[in-house]
């Protein structure tokens, strides 16, 4: 068999080539700057007997329990998602991976202290959190407050900046069998090296006020 020639291109081809090219890059859009990230997350946790159910950093009576590598909480581990997500700094596995023994049956609250810490290094602060945990039984409603304090300790932030809503899975799935616990979490943080955010100011911030004393 004959080899195909490749077709020769004159220079009136490589130019238009050139040309459109250089149209796709242009209509590119440059990304808008702003002071504020969004950063979403999530997690679920299968449940079984014999097992604590801890979620925000409270300890909540149940027949059933979480089953993870440190304590299982679902809420804690999806918050940590949004604000590493928020800050562009990867995802909780990352940061504290399960196969280290360092990190086994530890309460969930240290991994928010340290994700506070990498986005006071990387010049963020946290906005407001908005949260979602799915869990069939117990009804979380008496536990919700101790909850948000306990989260807003570990943040460093006031408990006003964090809501925290719960849903039941209305017998469906997982969740709804009471087979799992799930939880979503949005993150708003702002970037106070770009400029100050609205009504928010480095005093304000409890992080940047304890580190200047």
């Amino acid at each position: 068999m004959k080899a195909r020639r490749k077709p020769i291109r004159g220079a009136g081809q490589r130019r238009r080539s050139a040309q459109t090219r250089s149209r796709e890059t242009q209509s590119i859009t440059p990304p808008i700057p702003t002071s504020f990230r969004v950063g979403l997350g999530n997690d679920i946790h299968r449940l079984a007997y014999g097992r604590r159910l801890v979620l925000g950093g409270v300890t909540i009576p149940s027949k059933k329990g979480s089953v993870g590598h440190s304590d299982g909480d679902a809420l804690a581990h999806a918050i940590c998602d949004a604000l590493l997500g928020a800050a562009g700094k990867g995802d909780i596995g990352r940061h504290f991976s399960d196969r280290s023994s360092k990190w086994q049956g530890v309460s969930s609250l240290l991994f928010l202290r340290h994700v506070r810490t990498v986005l006071d290094n990387a010049g963020l602060a946290i906005i407001n959190l908005d949260c979602t945990v799915g869990l069939e039984r117990p009804r979380l409603t008496p536990y919700m407050t101790r909850m948000q304090k306990r989260l807003a300790s570990a943040l460093r932030i006031r408990g006003d900046q964090i809501s925290i809503k719960a849903k039941s899975g209305e017998e469906i799935g997982a969740v709804g069998r009471g087979e799992a616990v799930r939880a979503d979490a949005v993150a708003l943080v702002c970037d106070l090296r770009r400029t100050l955010c609205p009504h928010h100011s480095r005093s304000a911030d409890p992080s940047v006020a304890s580190s200047a004393r």
